[in-house]
């Protein structure tokens, strides 16, 4: 009797105190759904799952899905607890048809599977008027790296509150949004719509056959004192993406159209020494990005020097088409006279067109310098390089031995001896003014130095201290020059010291090149001096008589 009434307690009290029957169901917030619309997805597990989450590799095999959301609760209601755990996802479907949900399985526990009906758009009742997108791509097969212009058109006929567009997206290619989206409004079959415009530069970087995934757009508008739910979904584009021909020579372009010109200043054919000259490149291409387009080889010109000018590039998108443009300056600076071919330039491209490579090209162009006829011409210098004295030749007749050799002494007339005593009279006259002329002070003296120094010294002193670099180049040219070399980078390389010709071509550099290349003058003035007085020590030992410049 007692075992009874305890047996009979012990029921009643785990009546009052049990838990809740373990399961795992799967359910959606709306069915059927139209092409491109968002429904919930919500997974809810009765019971403890360990920290396990469902797999949903098979369910983004069919649909797009969100990032996935959790929730935990524990209740306890008359005695009775209960735990469940609820994961949550937002997923779309691209295509109209009859799709199944597979089941899920977390913790031993497993949901039934769920058959949803996609419908199309053309099938809705009519709120397709009030949203929709519209997407354009350039006709043609496209090259692997061929940029190409993908346009996105958002149309909303109401009062649009909030709303959220995907981008376009597609394996192994590239999507680059080209600057701010455009907000204007349209008429379309006489409705006033609002229209978001985005342009995305799209690059494939594997060939083959791709579809390109419409964009989707969820959003609310407003309808009276309403908020209404609204979306939309762009159709598919299939695309064709070429290899690269194995043959191609060079950089890999390809474009519709690739155009390669230049510009000269002065335009004249002849120029003189030292007159820079600017050569402006211009590499304008089509359905290729700024960065895709090569830089152009410019090979050295013997006579010249070359100052290369750093490239710019930039890009536009006109007519769904993208066009770049890069433009690359050169200063050339002829050092000697003589007629100078520039050789031609080329730049190979594939055209995607016409399915064939191609070259862009300028012409050779042929330059004469000239020498500059302002220069000052070079004093000519005796050589002296014999040690011992020259013996004066006399110039002699040749006579014929049989004859004798007359001497005859012409006979003197009296303006002959006028002469010769005026001659005898001025030098004893200036014997005698320097024997008994006054000492010059030292001071009052006026050095040989002074005297001699030449004009370009003294603007090459004085550019010197003023910093004038310009003032500076042309008093050095006028200096060598009448030093007698033909160019200042002849006379510099003479002089053997690697410093004085490089601070030279730093100063060329900074009055032709535009890359704000700088000289420090003093340093050059102190090398050009050292040159200028080891030639004139020089000259000292050899025995010329040169004029003192330093």
């Amino acid at each position: 009797m007692v075992m009874r009434f305890i047996g009979g307690l012990l029921l009643l009290a785990l009546s009052q105190f049990s838990f809740a029957a373990d399961g795992l169901t799967a359910s959606v917030d709306k069915n059927p759904v139209l092409v491109g619309e968002y429904f919930t997805l919500t997974i809810e597990a009765t019971g403890k799952v360990g920290g396990e989450t469902p797999d949903t590799q098979e369910l983004a095999k069919i649909f797009n899905v969100g990032p996935m959301s959790t929730s935990s609760r524990t209740s306890i209601i008359n005695g009775s607890i209960s735990s469940s755990t609820t994961w949550q996802m937002q997923v779309l479907a691209r295509r109209a048809g009859e799709f199944t949900i597979p089941a899920f399985s977390v913790s031993g526990m497993t949901s039934e599977p769920i058959t949803l009906n996609v419908i199309p758009r053309d099938q809705d009742d009519g709120t397709q008027n009030d949203v929709f997108v519209k997407v354009a791509l350039q006709d043609g097969p496209l090259y692997v790296q061929q940029a190409a212009l993908y346009t996105v058109k958002l149309y909303v006929g109401k009062e649009l509150l909030d709303g959220q567009l995907t981008a376009p997206e597609l394996a192994d290619t590239q999507f680059t949004l080209l600057g701010k989206q455009k907000e204007e409004y349209e008429i379309v079959d006489g409705r006033r719509y609002f229209v978001v415009t985005r342009e995305y530069l799209m690059q494939p970087n594997k060939s083959g056959q791709f579809t390109i995934d419409g964009p989707i757009f969820n959003g609310q508008v407003r309808e009276g004192y309403r908020r209404l739910a609204i979306s939309a979904v762009g159709e598919s584009v299939a695309l064709d993406v070429k290899p690269i021909p194995e043959n191609f020579p060079g950089a890999w372009l390809p474009s519709e159209l690739v155009h390669l010109g230049e510009e000269w200043k002065p335009t004249e054919d002849t120029v003189t020494v030292g007159t820079p000259i600017t050569r402006t490149l211009t590499l304008t291409a089509t359905g290729v990005t700024q960065e895709q387009l090569p830089e152009i080889s410019v090979p050295q010109i013997d006579g010249f020097r070359t100052y290369p000018d750093d490239s710019e590039r930039k890009q536009i998108s006109r007519d769904g088409r993208i066009i770049s443009q890069m433009v690359s300056s050169i200063a050339l600076l002829p050092q000697k006279p003589g007629t100078f071919t520039l050789p031609e330039l080329k730049v190979a491209w594939f055209n995607t067109k016409m399915g064939k490579t191609q070259y862009a090209s300028v012409p050779a162009r042929s330059i004469t310098v000239i020498a500059d006829p302002n220069a000052p011409k070079a004093p000519t210098l005796p050589e002296v390089q014999k040690t011992e004295p020259e013996t004066p030749q006399i110039d002699t007749i040749p006579q014929q031995a049989s004859m004798p050799t007359t001497m005859i002494q012409a006979e003197k007339s009296w303006q002959d001896w006028l002469l010769l005593v005026s001659g005898y009279v001025l030098w004893v006259l200036t014997l005698g003014w320097f024997l008994f002329k006054k000492p010059t002070p030292a001071s009052a003296k006026v050095t040989s130095s002074t005297v001699t120094q030449s004009d370009p010294m003294v603007e090459l002193n004085a550019a010197a201290k003023q910093g004038d670099t310009k003032r500076y180049y042309q008093a050095l040219m006028s200096l060598t020059s009448k030093l007698g070399a033909a160019t200042l980078s002849d006379w510099a390389s003479k002089q053997n010291d690697a410093s004085l010709s490089h601070e030279i071509a730093n100063l060329q550099a900074t009055l032709y090149s535009s890359n704000n290349q700088q000289v420090d003058l003093s340093t050059l003035h102190k090398l050009v001096c050292a040159a200028l007085k080891q030639h004139a020590n020089k000259g000292k030992v050899n025995g010329n008589s040169l004029e003192t410049l330093y």
